[in-house]
């Protein structure tokens, strides 16, 4: 077997929008052909992906006759069944149509609300249909530009509703689908409402089956805000709300540029693959990204290749770093502790044990010329990426 080729195992994931791209932006026009929904499933399974994702509209047009739909879902379910392809996870576009420009479920008049609910049921049909256990919801419309014109607690309350209708929609008809709430600051609205995961973390603590709700990161949309992706994936594992991933790549301070992933920040990618692998996250790998404006056909596939390469050569590092003794002999420095000075005084709270830390006697001089030999740690990460170890 070739190295670095995927196998279904490896849960890598594509959406009809990204593979499909057209390299459409908002200053130009398209550069590459469309793509039918059953030549981006055949493109993907070709590369090595293991399933594909949807917007309902990216598969069934907004204003399709049910017979168009029912021949379009026909379709795509003979170029699943031809690949072997899955469709982990569906979400709703609630994003492009001009009747949700001032937002979907937050916008300020309920028939727009009520569009979005009747449109996001439907799409959940369809996505159940389809096979997918997982249900994404990205806000692109709800926020401001005009922070006079939104009381924002209106807002957040409408968004509530609208997930605990969307719950008690599933349950009602015995879907057993997770949803995935996906934080982005900006673009295309000023400020988008629940602008990161911890954000999102918060928000979900107040809905009415929160059990059932988790987040779907994204590396762009963290790093558009200037954050660590590593770390606020690990915030949402470590709440049990890591139900989804969108990998990519961006600089940050730019608008959404969806680059392959790894592109640009292969050493961020590293640490977020070597968490990832290392906490034994098993739900789909998505790659939500775009090929450049100036690729052609075949540079496309090799978009997609290169994302799925890129991630199980980061996999493989991960693994050598685990490995190697120098590294793990640093960390083990890093991470170790003064067991003199600290030894039985951190723990869970107890009178005694709260009496004891009281009355101890810190060397605090001590404490402070300990170093911790990063510069060391980073530098033999920087060799083991750039392959010279």
């Amino acid at each position: 077997m070739p190295r670095y080729q995927p196998q279904p195992s490896d849960r890598f994931t594509f959406g009809l929008w990204t593979v499909g791209h057209t390299g459409r932006d908002p200053f130009g026009e398209p550069t590459r052909a469309p793509l039918s929904a059953p030549e981006v499933v055949r493109l993907v399974a070709e590369a090595g992906a293991a399933g594909v994702n949807f917007h309902d509209n990216d598969l069934v047009p907004i204003d399709a006759s049910p017979a168009e739909r029912d021949r379009i879902v026909r379709d795509f379910r003979a170029a699943l069944d031809e690949t072997g392809l899955t469709v982990p996870m569906a979400t709703t576009n609630l994003f492009s149509d001009p009747a949700f420009r001032d937002g979907a479920f937050t916008n300020p008049d309920p028939a727009v609300r009520a569009l979005a609910l009747q449109k996001t049921m439907g799409a959940i049909d369809l996505g159940v249909e389809l096979g997918a256990e997982t249900y994404v919801f990205w806000g692109g419309r709800e926020g401001t530009e005009v922070d006079a014109g939104r009381d924002v607690v209106d807002g957040l309350k409408w968004f509530r509703e609208a997930i605990n209708y969307l719950l008690a929609y599933c349950a009602d008809n015995g879907y057993d689908l997770r949803f995935a709430l996906e934080p982005k600051p900006n673009e295309p609205r000023g400020d988008i409402f629940l602008p990161t995961v911890g954000a999102m973390l918060a928000f979900i603590e107040t809905l009415d089956d929160p059990d059932r709700v988790g987040v779907n990161p994204e590396v762009a949309h963290e790093t558009m805000a200037g954050l660590n992706v590593t770390h606020a994936v690990a915030q949402a594992w470590d709440a049990g709300k890591l139900f989804h991933i969108d990998l990519n790549d961006q600089n940050p301070g730019r608008y959404d540029q969806d680059f392959r992933f790894g592109a640009h920040n292969p050493k961020a990618a590293f640490h977020l693959v070597r968490f990832l692998e290392g906490v034994g996250y098993d739900g789909p790998l998505h790659f939500d990204a775009h090929a450049y404006r100036t690729s052609d056909p075949e540079d496309v596939k090799a978009f997609a290749a290169g994302c799925m390469r890129t991630y199980l050569v980061l996999k493989e590092k991960a693994e050598q770093f685990a490995q190697d003794d120098e590294i793990q002999a640093l960390l083990a420095e890093v991470t170790g502790t003064d067991d003199a000075q600290g030894a039985g005084l951190v723990g869970p709270y107890s009178t005694d044990g709260a009496a004891a830390l009281r009355a101890h006697d810190f060397d605090r001089a001590a404490l402070g010329r300990r170093g911790r030999p990063y510069e060391r740690l980073d530098q033999l990460t920087t060799d083991l990426l750039l392959g010279v170890r």
